[in-house]
C-alpha cells in the first residue's frame, strides 16, 4: 500500500496524531541518546555496565519504534501481523519455562498453529462475538481433550494449565491492542491507531518512570521477593506521573481530560500489577529474564508484560462506556 493510500485509509486527523507522538517520542529518544553519547565519552573507553546497559536499552528502544511504526503505516493489517508475531514469540518464551512432556506436543502444536492465528483472524474479520470467547472457552476446553489422545497422566493438570495460562496471557490478552482497531467510536472514526499509542505510550512510560522515581526517592521496598528493585515511592510516583501524561495526551484520544488522566491511571496500575504477576512466575522458575531476544530489554514477555494486564481492560473501558 502506498503512502497517500495509507494516509487516505487512516484519515488525514489520524495521521497527522500519528506522525505527532512518533515526533515526540523520536525527539526523546534523540536527547537519551546524545546523553548516552555524553556519558560514554566522559567514561574515556573505562567499561561500565551501567552506561552500556542504558545505551543497550536506548538502541533497543529505537528498534521498537521503528517496527511499532511501521505496521501503523500499514494501518489494522500491520498492527494485527505485528501483534501476532508478538504474541508467537511470546508463547514461545513462556512454553520454554512450563513442564511439558512428548504427550503434550499435539496440545502445543494447536497453540501455535490453530489457535494464536485463529485468534487474530477473528479480530481482522472484526468478529467480536467470537474472538472474545475464542480462547477462554473454546480452547480451554480443546486443550485437555487434545492432551488426553496421547495418555500420558503425569502431572497432567499442572501441565494442562500452564498451556492455557500461556495462551490466556501471550495470545488472548496482547491480541485485545489491535482489537482496539476493530471499535467504533462515535466522533473518532478512523483514528483507532491514536488509541493503541495511547496505551503504549502510557503503559510503558509507566514501568520507565517508576524506575526513575525509584531511583531518585525509593526507600520501602513493595514487594521484594518479587521484584526487589520496586519501590511504594517508584510505584507512586511512577503511576502519578504517567496519570498526568495520559491526561496531556487527551488530544490523541476520544476522552476530556479528566477522562484520560482516569483511563491513564486504570492502564498504568493494571500494567504495574501485570509486572508483578509475570515477575512471580520468574521468580517461581527461577530466571531473571523471560529470554534474550531484546539487547538491554530481557525476552520479548519482559517488554510486553504491563500491557498483557491492560489491554483487555483498555479495550472493554472504551467498547462499554465510548462505543454505541
Amino acid at each position: 500500500m502506498a503512502l497517500a493510500d495509507t494516509v487516505s485509509a487512516l484519515g488525514t486527523a489520524a495521521f497527522s496524531g500519528v506522525g505527532a507522538v512518533f515526533t515526540g517520542i523520536g525527539g526523546v529518544l534523540v536527547v537519551a541518546s546524545a546523553i548516552g553519547a555524553v556519558l560514554q565519552w566522559r567514561s574515556g573507553g573505562r567499561p561500565s555496565p551501567v552506561i552500556e546497559n542504558l545505551n543497550a536499552r536506548i538502541k533497543a528502544w529505537w528498534v521498537m519504534v521503528a517496527l511499532i511504526g511501521l505496521a501503523f503505516l500499514f494501518g489494522k493489517t500491520g498492527v494485527i501481523v505485528l501483534f501476532a508475531l508478538v504474541s508467537f514469540t511470546a508463547l514461545r518464551e513462556f512454553l520454554t519455562i512450563t513442564t511439558t512432556r512428548r504427550g503434550d506436543h499435539l496440545a502445543l502444536f494447536a497453540a501455535f498453529f490453530v489457535f494464536l492465528p485463529a485468534q487474530y483472524v477473528l479480530i481482522a474479520i472484526d468478529w467480536y462475538g467470537l474472538y472474545s470467547i475464542f480462547i477462554p472457552i473454546y480452547a480451554f476446553l480443546v486443550m485437555p481433550i487434545v492432551a488426553t489422545l496421547r495418555p500420558d497422566t503425569t502431572r497432567f493438570l499442572e501441565r494442562i494449565a500452564e498451556v492455557q495460562w500461556a495462551l490466556m496471557v501471550c495470545v488472548f490478552c496482547l491480541s485485545h491492542v489491535p482489537a482496539l482497531m476493530t471499535l467504533v467510536i462515535p466522533g473518532f472514526e478512523g483514528r483507532n491507531l491514536l488509541l493503541i499509542a495511547f496505551l503504549v505510550i502510557v503503559v510503558q512510560s509507566s514501568d520507565v518512570l517508576q524506575y526513575v522515581w525509584g531511583k531518585l526517592v525509593g526507600r520501602t521496598k513493595i514487594a521484594p521477593t518479587l521484584s526487589p528493585s520496586k519501590t511504594i515511592e517508584g510505584f507512586v510516583g511512577g503511576v502519578l506521573s504517567a496519570t498526568g501524561l495520559g491526561a496531556a495526551l487527551w488530544w490523541i484520544t476520544p476522552f476530556a481530560p479528566w477522562q484520560a488522566g482516569l483511563v491513564a491511571f486504570l492502564i498504568a496500575l493494571m500494567g504495574f500489577f501485570g509486572g508483578l504477576v509475570m515477575s512471580a512466575i520468574k521468580r517461581d522458575r527461577g530466571i531473571k529474564d523471560w529470554g534474550a531476544m531484546i539487547a538491554g530489554h530481557g525476552g520479548m514477555i519482559d517488554r510486553v508484560d504491563s500491557v498483557i494486564f491492560s489491554a483487555p481492560i483498555f479495550f472493554h473501558v472504551l467498547r462499554y462506556w465510548w462505543t454505541d
